[in-house]
Formats: C-alpha cells, sequence, structure tokens
C-alpha cells in the first residue's frame, strides 16, 4: 500500500510539472530560430546589420534577458546574435554541456552556420565564463571579448545548497520535479529580483523574461549540472587568460553580491592589462540593465578597438 500510495504521490507530481512546463512553453515560445550542431538544437535571434555580435547569458537564464530592451538597440549598430546556452531556453541539453569548453564550442559552431565566423562575444555572468573560454579554445574565432560580470577567477565559498541537491542524481530524480510542479510563482520573482539587488527589475521585465522557463525539469537539471561545475572549470581556465590577444572590455558593478568585483574583475585586469574595465560604483549584478548606456559605450569601443568601426 505505502509504494501505490508513494507512485500516485509521483504521478500527481510529474503530472502537475508536465502541466506547468506546457503553461510556461506556451507563454514563451522560442523568439528566433534553430541552428542544429553534433544533433544538439541551438535557438538563437538574429537581427541588426553591421559586425556580428554574439550575446551569451547567464546561469538560469535564456536571450529574452537581452530581447527585452538590449538587442533592439545593438540591431541599429551591429547583426546580433543572442544564444540560449545549452539545456537552457529553447536549447537542447548537450552531451558534457557542464563543460565550458563544450558549450563554447557548440556556440561557436551555430555562429559560424550563422554566417559569424569572426564576431564579437559577449557574457553576462557564467556566459561571460563562456566568453572567455570561447577566446582561450577559438582564439581565431573571436574579433573581442566584452565581459559583463563575468565570473573569471575561483571563490572560497562552496556551491549553494539548492545546486548541491539540483546536481546530486537523486535530487534530480525527486527535487526537480517536486521543484518544477510546486515552486510558487512569489519564489521565481524573488529570484529575480535578487539577481538586480539592490536595483530593481525594469518594469515589465518579468513578464518579458519568463522566469518560469527556468523552472522546467531539464533547464533546472542543466543549469545545475553548469553551477556545479563551473568553479573548477574556471580554476583550470584561470591559468590561461594570458594568451588572450583579442582586444577586451570589461563592466563589472561594485556592488555584486553575486559575482564579487575585487575577487572577478580586479584579478582579471591584471591577468589582461591591456583590457578596459568599466568601475560601475553602486551597481549589481545586472550592468546591462541598470547601466546600460555603460555596456552600450564598452560594445561600441570593443568594436572600434577590433577594428570593426
Amino acid at each position: 500500500m505505502m509504494a501505490l500510495a508513494l507512485g500516485a504521490v509521483a504521478g500527481g507530481v510529474h503530472l502537475r510539472a508536465n502541466a506547468r512546463e506546457r503553461a510556461a512553453e506556451q507563454e514563451f515560445p522560442p523568439l528566433g530560430q534553430f541552428v542544429t550542431v553534433d544533433g544538439v538544437r541551438i535557438h538563437a535571434v538574429v537581427t541588426g546589420s553591421g559586425p556580428d555580435l554574439v550575446l551569451i547569458h547567464g546561469a538560469s537564464g535564456n536571450l529574452r534577458d537581452f530581447t527585452f530592451d538590449l538587442v533592439p538597440q545593438l540591431a541599429r549598430d551591429f547583426r546580433v546574435i543572442a544564444f540560449d546556452r545549452p539545456g537552457l531556453g529553447w536549447s537542447d541539453p548537450a552531451p558534457d554541456g557542464h563543460l565550458l569548453a563544450r558549450q563554447a564550442d557548440l556556440l561557436h559552431r551555430a555562429a559560424v552556420a550563422l554566417g559569424a565566423d569572426r564576431p564579437l562575444v559577449l557574457g553576462q555572468s557564467y556566459g561571460g565564463a563562456v566568453a572567455l573560454n570561447w577566446a582561450l579554445t577559438h582564439p581565431d574565432a573571436v574579433a573581442g571579448l566584452i565581459t559583463v560580470s563575468a565570473p573569471s577567477h575561483p571563490w572560497p565559498t562552496g556551491l549553494p545548497t539548492l545546486y548541491r541537491v539540483t546536481s546530486h542524481p537523486l535530487g534530480q530524480a525527486l527535487a526537480v520535479p517536486l521543484i518544477t510542479a510546486l515552486v510558487p510563482d512569489s519564489y521565481l520573482q524573488n529570484a529575480v529580483d535578487g539577481a538586480f539587488d539592490p536595483q530593481d527589475p525594469p518594469q515589465g521585465y518579468a513578464s518579458h523574461f519568463g522566469p518560469a522557463l527556468s523552472a522546467r525539469r531539464q533547464t533546472l537539471r542543466s543549469n545545475a549540472d553548469q553551477r556545479a561545475a563551473l568553479k573548477d572549470e574556471i580554476r583550470a581556465m584561470s591559468t590561461d587568460y594570458g594568451r588572450i590577444t583579442v582586444p577586451v572590455e570589461m563592466l563589472h558593478g561594485t556592488a555584486d553580491d553575486v559575482v564579487d568585483f575585487n575577487l572577478h574583475a580586479l584579478q582579471l585586469l591584471r591577468d589582461l592589462p591591456d583590457a578596459h574595465l568599466t568601475r560601475l560604483p553602486g551597481i549589481g549584478h545586472m550592468p546591462h540593465h541598470a547601466a546600460q548606456g555603460a555596456v552600450l559605450a564598452a560594445i561600441h569601443r570593443a568594436a572600434t578597438r577590433a577594428g570593426l568601426r
């Protein structure tokens, strides 16, 4: 009887999770096109004209973070390619997709398939680590880098409890479906608010971004695997930054409590003495919204430094 009861509960959880995932996907459908690389479908929004510019979003995110209002502004001067990273948004999960080099390779090859052989590459937060890896592993396939709130060096703290649970096989089997089925919308909104702290999200941001997309089961698992591997990946990568020779523009808020300014931005600047760092006093983790003018200026500087203007 106990087994039957547990089975009924599990079945109810998965039915509820299925319904919530369908609702999220209906409300926040793909915005762009799909490119298949190694059997992995990568979702991309391509718009504008000019030098190629790739945008790579952060953890728990998707390309809608950029299409809210940044992409329309950039499309006046650039051919913009915003990607969903593997396993997030509408892009398929990939074998070894928790590895920075695998993500960088898939996005590089997707960009080439879209006609961008040597783009500028902007990465925000986790996406900044992917962008740095792209420059290291495909040095001839990037014209310049723009890192925004990017983690670049190992940090002293451990993996947050949520990711410890959701990256563990047992947690992926049991906890992840419960989160998808039961997490309240208020929790998702609080997570969005926390990413912007100490600023507030722009009005209408959450309803465009679609935080419910990040609460789908496969997305939770992919995101957790990527976050669980990130520190070791960065530790291994950080010894090679001296090999990056393309122009680098860095932007980082001094009030960022997600990716610490001193630990990451200042150390990366020491490793890349030719990089240009824009310090953003009082700005948190989302400068591409909270200090958008500075981000736009940095992108244009990168284009000029790369000889694209």
